[in-house]
């Protein structure tokens, strides 16, 4: 399997006056995975597999906003051959992609999207999801 493009279709960032996040989740989900038409390959498949990505601050209650939230929609295009394509799109119909594909999926989104977060939630004021690295004074 080979990635050929990966595109956002949404990106939203939102934030209450009084933040004060008691958890912070993490959440990718795959939505859909079609086959995509593309004649310049000819011994493969397309593949489209659409995602998305948040990141929740705070508990969700009943009818109750979340006190932050970042959102991420997109898709991710993928080339595979025939049997390997078949064989994500078998999967897919239980709504689940084995470990081979999900794995480098989810490592290609985390990465495409927590740099955009990092940026957003100092946009914004939330509170960073990823620890940052911090200079301290050497020690005598």
């Amino acid at each position: 399997m080979q990635v050929i493009g990966f595109n956002f279709t949404k990106i939203s960032a939102e934030r209450e006056q009084n933040l004060k996040p008691t958890a912070m989740n993490t959440n990718i989900e795959f939505t859909n995975l079609e086959s995509q038409k593309m004649d310049i390959l000819k011994e493969a498949d397309a593949l489209k597999i659409s995602f998305k990505y948040s990141i929740d601050y705070g508990e969700e209650k009943k009818k109750a906003p979340l006190p932050g939230k970042i959102d991420f929609e997109g898709f991710i295009v993928v080339s595979a051959e025939k049997k390997e394509s078949k064989e994500l799109q078998k999967a897919w119909k239980k709504k689940s992609l084995p470990n081979t594909a999900k794995i480098p999926l989810f490592n290609l989104i985390l990465r495409k999207c927590a740099a955009k977060s990092l940026q957003l939630q100092e946009d914004i004021n939330l509170p960073s999801h990823i620890p940052i690295p911090k200079i301290k004074p050497k020690q005598e």
